[in-house]
This record gives C-alpha cells, structure tokens and sequence, in this order.
C-alpha cells in the first residue's frame, strides 16, 4: 500500500501529517489535514494559550464521534524540538508532559489526533505556581444562552472592580471561559480558592443568575466551575477546535462581542479569515500580570463570614479544611445512621455470650395474645 502520508513545514522544520484525508469531522467532512491547516493558519494566536505548557494530549484518533483518550504522558519517540515538563499529579504520582513552542510542535500534536488543546495553568520552567487564574462558566441544563452572557459581562464588571483585565473566549462547546493573568507567586491551592471567592462574590451580585455550588443537585443558573484551577486541570485554550460536529472553535472575543456572540458563529471554516483580518483578541493577556492579594483578602472575609472551602473532585485527596464531600441528598442526618449503607449488626461481648450461655432465650411458638 502506498505511503499516504504528507509533510508540511512549519517554524523552519518538516513535520509528517500521516492519513491526511482521514475525515475527523464525519458530518461537516472535515478532515486531519483540514485541522493541520487551521492550527497553521491561527498558531500565533494559538501559541498564546499552549506555549512553554505542559499539555495533556486528548486524542480523538478515530474522528469526534468517538471518544478521545488522555494521554498525560508524552510519548517515547518524541521527535526532535519537542521538549516536556515534569509535573506532579494530586494522586503524587508524576510524569513528564509534552510542551509546545511553535508551529511545528502544534502540528505535530494535531497530527497525533488532538483537536483541543488542554495545557496546564502554568509554565513549563515552574509547573507548582499557576499564571492563569481560569473563569469556566459552565450552564446547566436550564440555563439560557443569555444567561451565560449576562454572567460573562458581569465578570468584566466583577474583575474590574478589583483592578483586573480578563480576556473572554467562547468555549466552542457549551459556555465562556475567562482568563486573567496572574503572578506566578502562589500554588493551586490559593489560586482555586481564589476562583472560588471571585464565583461567590458573582453569586452574591446576582444570585439568582450564578451558582458555584459544587453538586449538581444544587445548581441552578450558570455554574462558576471553580474546580477549573485545581492541580491537574485543564480546559480547551484559545483556537482550539471542538468535537462538535460542525468544528467549533474556542474563539477569543473582544468584550462587545460577547453580548451578542453564538458559539456556532466560529468554526474552523471562518476563524483563520477573521485572525487574517482583525487579529487577536487575546493577544495582549501576557503585556501585564496581576497580582491576586485582591481576590485573597475577598476569600478571607468570605471566611471570616462562614464561606470555608468548598468539595474538590471525587478523586483528589481530602484536603484540609474541606467540607464533607458527599451529595446533600445523600449526607448523613445528624444523629442518625447512614441509612445508605447495610448496618452490621453489632458484635456480642465476652460478658453476654456468657450470661446467654447460663440462661439462654426460651424458643417456641408465640400464643395466642402474646405480645
């Protein structure tokens, strides 16, 4: 069979795209070398959100009909100019992640089957302190479209308020995320507790809009996914493609679009013209990095007014300070067994295997009356 495969040049270096027909995207026909193509066409401005990352690889290698795998550890046959990061996992557990630079990086990735991109908050030369405090607003099932933008615009105000630029991007999926940053000076940690007090302080302004309530049984509204700035974490970041099936894309915004913006209004089919033309968006996020004391002093009064910590993911470690994490409805009533679970019944003691020994109960029928 004859060798399909093409090469394609990007930052000065070859990088092989094998199966370029290979279509990913069966109902809009789009195929591998379509996304190569892209991501060349956008990888400054995709740049901007991977680069110096590590980068978990999701990879959709039999198109985006079928479910992607993880692969957080970079492959053994890495090619020349792709370099990794060591990072430690919440389990403590670690491994070396894949970084990428340029152009050529990004097309290999692509080529390997990723149609998202997901690096980490942090840079590759400090993998322990976040640069990017990370706003998710994800809608729940009820939730309008209008909603989501509304509590968008609100982050702008909310973020100003406490002397901060955030920069929007339609998620490609569902929602708007919102990236600031931030000083590398402080650890996940702080960071997420950070994104918690700045979704309760949206909660507050418009309660009946915003949750941040962790179990999906409390939620209402547009959920502030705090979570999103824990260790391990990651989010689709600028210009990447999403698995629906028109192509989607996480498109920066400048703020006046996004009253008025659709996420199907950008897929891989029109950002490249609207990058040639308008540029950026996002491109300034690196020019200026805040500090967080602002949004740590508010996370201290929410404190001090009985706002602890909320629940972290089913499988990281219980940490200190956190609230129990089990579903309301299933939480135990205070004073009473966990009726969900099979009470053993309780083991005799020496003492009264004893005294049954020496006067053991009557068995037999119960009389008539007998109560």
């Amino acid at each position: 069979m004859p060798d399909k495969s093409i090469v394609v040049e990007a930052a000065g270096r070859e990088v092989t795209v094998t199966n370029p027909e290979k279509v990913y995207f069966p109902k809009s026909g789009y195929t591998k070398l379509d996304l190569v193509n892209y991501f060349l066409a956008v990888a400054d401005g995709a740049l901007v959100g991977v680069r110096n990352r590590p980068m978990v690889l999701k990879r959709f290698v039999n198109g985006v009909e079928e479910a992607p795998f993880f692969q957080k550890r970079a492959p053994s046959n890495l090619p020349p100019g792709i370099e990794t990061a060591h990072v430690t996992f919440p389990s403590g557990r670690s491994a070396d992640l894949c970084v990428v630079d340029d152009a050529a990086d990004l097309a290999w990735v692509i080529n390997l089957g990723c149609v998202d991109l997901n690096p980490w908050a942090v840079r590759a030369n400090d993998v322990d302190r976040p640069d990017e405090l990370r706003i998710d607003l994800d809608p729940t099932p009820e939730a309008t479209w209008d909603m989501v933008q509304d509590v968008a615009m609100l982050c702008k105000t909310t973020l100003e308020d406490f002397g901060y630029v955030g920069y929007p991007k339609t998620s490609g999926s569902r929602g708007i995320h919102i990236n600031v940053r931030i000083e590398p000076k402080w650890g996940f940690t702080e960071v997420r507790r950070c994104a918690l007090a700045f979704g309760r302080e949206i909660e507050r302004r418009a309660p009946e809009l915003a949750t941040t309530k962790w179990w999906k049984e409390e939620r209402h509204g547009v959920f502030l996914d705090y979570n999103q700035n824990a260790r391990d974490r990651t989010v689709a970041s600028v210009y990447s493609v999403r698995p629906t099936w028109n192509a989607q894309v996480s498109c920066p915004l400048e703020w006046d679009e996004v009253p008025t913006v659709q996420l199907s209004d950008w897929t891989i089919a029109n950002v490249p013209q609207r990058f040639a033309e308008k540029g950026d968006p996002g491109a300034g996020i690196d020019s200026k990095a805040f500090s967080l004391e602002p949004l740590l002093e508010l996370s201290r009064k929410q404190e001090e007014q009985g706002e602890g910590d909320a629940p972290y993911p089913p499988h990281y470690p219980k940490a200190p300070g956190e609230p129990k994490r089990v579903q309301p409805s299933k939480a135990r009533i205070e004073g009473m067994p966990d009726i969900t679970k099979p009470q053993r019944p309780r083991k005799p003691t020496k003492a009264e295997l004893a005294a049954w020994a020496e006067n053991p109960p009557k068995r037999g029928r119960r009389k008539a009356g007998d109560s």
